[in-house]
């Protein structure tokens, strides 16, 4: 080597920067990313229709509530609460209030209000936490609901499906048998809802105008039946309720600066020793099964007419096995630090309890107290919001099914895992694509 080439060689080793360290191995188990033809394609035009429609109250047996009263962008399509308060109440969130007079709430809402966050994706199987609704042809029809035989045809997607059935619940849209027609029919047959609502709807021009213009099934306002204010609603839902756009998504892309330290070691106790990908694996973070997590029972529970207690069986109210007592769908953990509480009955207020309920469910049970619900004051409530968990026969009947294995991670790791669930919240899709409304056709009011 020439002289001259060995100083070029010494200056350039000065002053060339460091090759980058080769990118560390990332733990196994990662999922493809999540992206847009893992959905299914919803019309834009009927998707502005379900907007207003998402937002009117016009749609409940009282027409005092919302869809998105208990499920509002503002906490993460949820409510804030533990159980929640429906009709009869007043307000939003954890400021809802239980209402008064002889329109007061009878009774909460037995479960915690699940968030709509990607409910429009493929791979998604069951809705509500008992999966009660589901693709089947066990009547003929495609689904396997509640209302069974009886369920109108077209609907286009298992999120319309789910859109009818809150219209047909006393304590959450149709109110008492005695106040309206809505609630009158659901305690004839389940489908004779539908049709009072389509009429409700289509009454009204601005409505009508819209159908018209949208579906072209569709030619004049006595064309509008439910399954078109279903298959808007879910239009609405599956299109403004998309969101992978976290940081973990951008780390998964390959931007090895999304994730900080802590949530890196987050990811790899998640990945790992945690075992949480174990049932929150896959691009949505749940398997879509069903687990028994011994979590505590309180609220009025979602009884059977058989029931001897107020409890929550949870899959076995659906499934009518004895295998699937006390076990509830895996839920998706996207966007899961916008939707507190946590567990089926919203049992723990922090992503840190609900994370140490896993680790340790028996301990964190006997530890648990009623103050740690995110419960409104109900005082004619009150003596019957936690019997159950005065009902021995009942205590130990639940506390016998556990489907998670107990783990021990420090304070320090359950801190990591904490600042990795945070970095699964979106950034833009958060805020939505449509939004609420300023109003809807209706006239009725739009809860902010």
């Amino acid at each position: 080597m020439r002289p001259q080439h060995v100083v070029f060689l010494c200056l350039f080793l000065l002053v060339a920067p460091p090759a980058p360290a080769p990118a560390e191995t990332r733990p196994a188990g990662l999922p493809a990313p999540l992206q847009a033809s893992d959905f299914i394609e919803f019309n834009p035009q009927w998707a502005r229709i379900g907007q207003l429609l998402f937002f009117d109250p016009i749609l409940s047996g009282n027409r005092n509530i919302a869809c998105a009263t208990c499920h509002h962008p503002e906490f993460g399509t949820s409510d804030g609460l533990s159980l929640g308060i429906g009709e009869g109440g007043l307000g939003l969130g954890p400021r809802r209030r239980p209402g008064e007079g002889r329109t007061r709430i009878r009774k909460r809402i037995p479960r915690n209000a699940p968030a709509l966050w990607n409910l429009g994706a493929r791979e998604v199987r069951f809705m509500f936490l008992d999966g009660r609704v589901s693709r089947s042809d066990i009547y003929g029809n495609g689904f396997d609901t509640p209302a069974q035989e009886w369920l109108p045809g077209g609907l286009q997607s298992l999120l319309a499906v789910q859109a009818l059935f809150p219209l047909t619940a006393q304590f959450e849209m149709a109110g008492d048998p005695r106040e309206n027609e809505v609630a009158g029919a659901a305690h004839d047959r389940i489908d004779k809802v539908w049709p009072i609502l389509a009429r409700r709807v289509r009454a009204i021009p601005e409505y009508a105008r819209m159908f018209v213009a949208a579906f072209d099934d569709v030619q004049a306002a006595p064309d509008i039946t439910i399954v078109h204010i279903a298959n808007a609603i879910a239009a609405f839902e599956g299109l403004e309720f998309q969101s992978y756009d976290s940081p973990f998504d951008a780390w998964l892309a390959g931007d090895d600066t999304a994730l900080d330290a802590t949530q890196l070691r987050g990811l790899k106790l998640f990945y790992g020793k945690a075992g949480c990908a174990e049932c929150h694996g896959g691009k949505l973070f749940t398997d879509h099964e069903f687990h028994a997590l011994m979590l505590p029972q309180f609220g009025p529970g979602r009884t059977r007419p058989f029931d001897p207690v107020a409890r929550d069986v949870g899959r076995m109210g659906a499934s009518d096995r004895l295998e699937d007592a006390y076990r509830f769908r895996t839920p998706s953990l996207r966007n899961v630090a916008l939707t507190a509480p946590y567990g089926h009955d919203g049992a723990y207020a922090t992503l840190e309890g609900i994370i140490r309920h896993h680790l340790d469910p028996r301990g964190s049970l006997q530890a648990w107290t009623p103050q740690m619900a995110v419960l409104p004051d109900v005082p004619w409530l009150a003596a019957t919001d936690f019997l159950s968990l005065d009902d021995r026969l009942e205590q130990a009947r639940f506390t016998a099914r556990l489907d998670i294995t107990p783990r021990r991670l420090s304070d320090a790791e359950i801190a990591d895992l904490v600042a990795f669930l945070k970095a699964l919240t979106g950034t833009a899709s958060v805020k939505g694509r449509l939004g609420r409304p300023e109003r809807v056709p209706s006239g009725l009011k739009v809860e902010r």
